[in-house]
């Protein structure tokens, strides 16, 4: 058996969210946080998130704390005020500064969603892609392409592809899930066990 478990179905027990504080301009990012909150908690799946009350990140942890589920919130004492920090939640991690908050994150997670969100996320996330790619996790990481926003990354990951950036055997391993029900689904799916199957996530949204 290989170091990240090729061809086995994904054990989950805590999903880490990464999304913006902000409620973004379609109302469909926030209703993908409140359904996506929900879900995890019918799964008994905990959740773990940046600890804020606002926008997306304050919407997916309260309808999951509401439909009675585990609730993690990781944040910086210099953010406490500035994202308001969300006192209900199960458990409260304040760290001294970002890089505890997102190491502190990736250890209580067994994988990673990207809702939408502003350059914080993005950062977040493209973190976990670089880990990944250089063999240091191999826990999976889903893009939630709510009304296709995440599509631009996509590209972009495609462009380096192309231009010899992203090259054979140093692929990002990713997948893209198109509506919050196949968010689990991509999450649990098992490790890929050749380089085509790094180009799933990618194949998928290209198909739209």
């Amino acid at each position: 058996m290989s170091p990240c478990g090729e061809g086995e179905p994904r054990r989950l027990k805590t999903v880490c969210v990464y999304c913006g504080t902000g409620e973004g301009g379609d109302p469909a990012y926030m209703a993908a946080a409140e359904e996506l909150g929900r879900m995890l908690a019918a799964e008994g799946l905990g959740l773990v998130y940046g600890g804020g009350s606002l926008g997306l990140m304050g919407a997916v942890a309260r309808s999951a704390l509401e439909a009675g589920g585990h609730v993690t919130g990781v944040i910086p004492a210099f953010l406490e005020e500035r994202e308001v920090m969300m006192q209900t939640v199960s458990e409260l991690v304040v760290t001294k500064d970002m890089h505890e908050r997102k190491r502190t994150m990736f250890e209580r997670a067994d994988g990673f969603v990207a809702l939408p969100g502003g350059i914080g996320t993005l950062e977040e996330v493209v973190e976990m892609l670089t880990w990944g790619q250089l063999g240091q996790h191999c826990k999976p990481v889903v893009l939630a392409d709510i009304g296709g926003f995440w599509r631009p990354l996509v590209d972009l990951l495609a462009h380096m592809r192309s231009e010899g950036f992203i090259r054979s055997g140093f692929e990002v391993d990713y997948r893209v899930a198109n509506s919050v029900a196949e968010i689990l689904p991509a999450l649990r799916r098992p490790a890929a066990t050749d380089e085509g199957a790094f180009e799933a996530g990618v194949a998928d949204l290209e198909q739209l």
